[in-house]
């Protein structure tokens, strides 16, 4: 059987009872019991990989499934090396990738008319003037009646004709190495 409890420990001496009072809770901060409830989820999510991982290993995997994006499209090169035709030729992509419009420089959603087009593309003002110059003379060749760009611009009921004119016009200021 078993010996009665005497209250002796080990080497027979004896034990003091301790009756202190219950220790009260540590009040935390929200940044300590984030980090404890941070630390045992880790625990937990650890041990479930593991136990996963065991429960698992029997089950041959499939290779992963081969994913190919699409490649963005690529910009052309500016076939120009003149600053204005290179002018005119990124005018001439800004129409065709933004959008043209007539009656004002811009519609807001990326529009962009003529005059608008050049003026945001050319590097600097005289670029602007000379490529609208240049512009408004091949127009000209035409059109001899037309006073301005944006006149002429504000005519037109598509954008096929400006862009027309602005290859003709980059053409223009390559050939006079503009």
């Amino acid at each position: 059987m078993h010996a009665p409890l005497t209250g002796r420990g080990l080497a027979g001496q004896r034990r003091t009872a301790q009756t202190a009072a219950p220790a009260t809770p540590a009040h935390l901060d929200l940044e300590a019991r984030l980090a404890l409830v941070n630390a045992l989820m880790g625990g937990h999510i650890d041990r479930a990989l593991v136990e996963f991982e065991i429960r698992t290993c029997h089950i041959p995997a499939a290779p992963p499934p081969q994913i190919t994006l699409p490649l963005p499209p690529t910009a052309n090169p500016c076939p120009y090396s003149t600053p204005v035709a290179a002018t005119l030729h990124r005018a001439r992509i800004r129409l065709e990738q933004g959008g043209w419009c007539a009656g004002q420089l811009t519609d807001g959603q990326g529009a962009h008319c003529l005059a608008g087009a050049i003026r945001t593309e050319a590097p600097s003002r005289s670029d602007a003037s000379t490529a609208l110059a240049l512009l408004l003379e091949t127009v000209h060749r035409d059109h001899p009646d037309i006073q301005t760009i944006p006149a002429w611009n504000d005519q037109q009921h598509g954008p096929r004709l400006p862009l027309l004119y602005l290859d003709r016009a980059a053409a223009l200021a390559h050939s006079r190495n503009r």
